[in-house]
């Protein structure tokens, strides 16, 4: 995708991309300049570390059990704040970045958009979405597994390294293996990752009954801090189709997505 958004800026990557903001993810890349200094890392052997990896998968098995709450944070410069309900096929997202906020509402297979975004041969209208022209990584679907806004599953499969002490669950994560989707996406600057992204820090928090409630990726190797929070469980997701709703224009999906 060619069409640039937000260009030099080192918060988010080069830049942040259309896709980046309409589908719930933010590009986080490396930055120059004054860095924090990097947090200490915890080590921890294969069997630690699977154990620790089991419970954060089990703790999102919620996803598609119950409703939930999503909240991204990049930096407290991106955000994205999201309701869904995967079994009674209900959603919707408020993304906001520098000024900008783009809305998502999603109700059984409609999937539907409003974007506050300049993007060429597009309007600032509500619009009706072909999901099936949606980036595959970005799938707008109600299927099993496949409706996570927070995208944890991506950031538990980059863990090199875990410790579960009770609730609480640190180690290290391999940014550069986060890959693309929907949540937080880690992209490597003009010179590439800096060192230490393969090995940054991370904590977790499940709740009393074992779901992830938290997952803090804190500043260091040159990267910004990242978060992802879940909450609300069981709450009633209501959402209304919105009045007036026009086709997408052809010219919308070719900039959804995150380009190279």
């Amino acid at each position: 995708m060619s069409h640039r958004i937000v260009s030099g800026v080192g918060l988010c990557g080069d830049a942040i991309s259309a896709g980046t903001l309409l589908l719930l993810a933010c590009s986080a890349g490396a930055r120059t300049g004054n860095e924090p200094a990097q947090v200490p890392t915890v080590s921890a052997d294969a069997a630690t570390t699977a154990k620790a990896i089991e419970l954060l998968n089990s703790g999102t098995e919620f996803i598609d059990q119950t409703s939930f709450r999503a909240d991204v944070d990049i930096a407290s410069q991106v955000t994205t704040l999201s309701h869904t309900d995967n079994v009674n096929k209900r959603a919707d997202a408020t993304v906001s970045a520098f000024g900008r906020v783009t809305e998502i509402r999603m109700i059984d297979n409609e999937v539907y958009m409003k974007t506050g975004l300049d993007l060429q041969g597009v309007g600032h209208e509500w619009m009706n979405l072909d999901p099936a022209r949606v980036p595959s990584e970005f799938a707008l679907s109600f299927a099993p597994g496949k409706n996570d806004p927070g995208g944890s599953a991506r950031l538990i499969n980059a863990i090199a390294t875990a410790r579960a002490d009770g609730s609480q669950i640190t180690g290290t994560i391999d940014l550069t293996r986060v890959g693309t989707g929907s949540g937080i996406n880690f992209r490597p600057g003009p010179s590439g990752f800096p060192d230490g992204a393969g090995s940054n820090a991370f904590r977790a928090t499940l709740d009393a009954d074992g779901r992830l409630v938290s997952f803090l990726i804190p500043a260091a190797n040159g990267m910004p801090n990242a978060s992802l929070r879940y909450s609300d469980f069981g709450a009633d997701v209501d959402v209304m189709r919105p009045q007036g709703a026009v086709a997408a224009p052809e010219a919308l999906y070719p900039q959804l997505g995150l380009s190279g």
